[in-house]
């Protein structure tokens, strides 16, 4: 009775409009203040914190405090992984539906960060790559880095050991709503979304989930991994915040070639 209990609490805060919309923004992996997210909600700063102050209450979220803001994020990949299976059940259409979709929405299904992985059209032709390379076994019950993926993966700049006390899942199938089809997510997804980043592969979109492909993205999927994809116009016109990072000290921007 109190894990129904439970249940129904949790399930009570994730059903409200403007707390799932901080939740969905929140899923970028970023932190956010809470004048950001009540904006993003579209209510007033006075209900965003009522909110808010629920969420952390519950642990859904975490609150950091600098200075005279508090900045907000997912409490633990749990919760993104609960939040990202309600988005995938939420996305199955019965009866099937006509929903027109604006460039926003084809900007998410092509490229947007599930919390720290990536996800999208760009994460599953990854997946797929992997798997037909014979460097990742993905599947509905798991998955595991083969030896051969572990010698490419640590070339490409994952970091595949795990942090100490560290209770991430290392590897790890997860059901992308917009493909109905894996990706890879656990410390392996995380840290291959790191590495795109940090090459300046990927741009954050404003205010969205959304990952801008760049030219080098472009070029540098195609030699390490020999994904073609496009991108949706709005993707590539549309303005952004750049979230690449210069490369480590002695590191290559090249990334190695599936071979």
């Amino acid at each position: 009775m109190v894990a129904a209990a439970n249940m129904v609490e949790v399930a009570a805060l994730v059903g409200d409009t403007a707390r799932a919309t901080m939740l969905a923004a929140l899923m970028s992996g970023q932190s956010l203040t809470g004048g950001e997210l009540a904006f993003l909600a579209h209510v007033s700063r006075p209900t965003a914190s009522e909110h808010l102050a629920k969420l952390v209450a519950a642990r859904l979220l975490s609150v950091t405090k600098k200075r005279r803001f508090n900045y907000y994020r997912i409490a633990s990949p749990l919760v993104a992984r609960m939040l990202e299976s309600i988005k995938a059940v939420a996305a199955i259409e019965v009866p099937p539906r006509y929903q027109p979709r604006s460039m926003r929405d084809e900007a998410l299904r092509f490229a947007r960060t599930c919390y720290d992985h990536l996800a999208g059209q760009v994460a599953v032709a990854i997946a797929d790559a992997l798997v037909a390379k014979d460097y990742i076994v993905l599947g509905e019950d798991g998955g595991m880095v083969t030896d051969a993926g572990a010698d490419f993966l640590a070339g490409f700049g994952v970091n595949l050991k795990p942090e100490s006390r560290s209770r991430r899942i290392f590897f790890r199938p997860c059901l992308d709503w917009s493909e109905r089809r894996y990706h890879v997510a656990g410390r392996v997804g995380a840290e291959l979304c790191r590495c795109c980043l940090q090459r300046g592969w990927f741009a954050r979109e404003r205010d969205s989930r959304a990952l801008r492909l760049s030219p080098a993205g472009r070029e540098g999927l195609f030699d390490a991994f020999g994904v073609a994809l496009t991108p949706p116009l709005a993707s590539s016109r549309a303005g952004g915040i750049s979230a690449s990072l210069p490369a480590p000290e002695g590191a290559s921007n090249r990334a190695p070639t599936l071979r």
